[in-house]
């Protein structure tokens, strides 16, 4: 009996281990300064890069690997004045600003969708190209888009853009995860 269990015990640690192998993961930290920090949890294997224009902080994530075609933008925004402070007007402002997207998408119009995060909350709008519908992924060429936004605090507001071949492929279900997963810890004090 004693000998049974050990096998289990190994199979089971092997499976453990080959998992634990695949699930590359990393954790990005963003300082946001007086206004507290993000946590970005990201499985796989990407690179993330953080740059700055004016009032704006921009965090985009590219795959390390060459075969996926994906991408992910975050822009933080700190507005002086909460507009939107609703689910509704938040829903509203994404649908406004996709507008102009949704006229040359296979969907044709921008229906914004809530987004389950763990803080703040979210909408997004889902778009698919009309002209690479059924077409051979190419690197750079990105067949669908999803862009939101991302509201953690009065005025902390995140612009997302995920770029990927499908919804429901590998790379765009890591970022939409990192997304969704998300922390955010306000300096204390506010």
């Amino acid at each position: 009996m004693t000998r049974m269990m050990n096998r289990m015990k190994a199979l089971l640690l092997l499976l453990v281990c080959s998992l634990a192998g695949s699930l590359h993961g990393q954790v990005e930290t963003i300082d946001l300064g007086p206004r507290g920090k993000v946590t970005l949890y990201l499985l796989g294997e990407w690179s993330v890069d953080y740059s700055t224009l004016g009032k704006t902080n921009t965090v985009s994530i590219t795959p390390k690997k060459e075969g996926v075609n994906a991408s992910c933008t975050l822009s933080f925004t700190f507005p002086e004045i909460d507009r939107l402070e609703t689910k509704a007007r938040l829903k509203l402002q994404v649908e406004t600003d996709c507008y102009g997207m949704a006229e040359g998408s296979a969907e044709r119009k921008a229906v914004a969708r809530e987004i389950a995060v763990r803080a703040g909350m979210a909408f997004a709008c889902n778009f698919t190209d009309p002209e690479l519908i059924g077409q051979p992924p190419k690197k750079g060429d990105y067949k669908v888009t999803t862009v939101g936004k991302v509201k953690l605090a009065p005025d902390v507001v995140i612009d997302v853009q995920i770029l990927a071949d499908g919804f429901k492929d590998e790379p765009y279900q890591q970022l939409l995860g990192a997304i969704e997963g998300m922390e955010f810890t306000p300096r204390r004090g506010r």
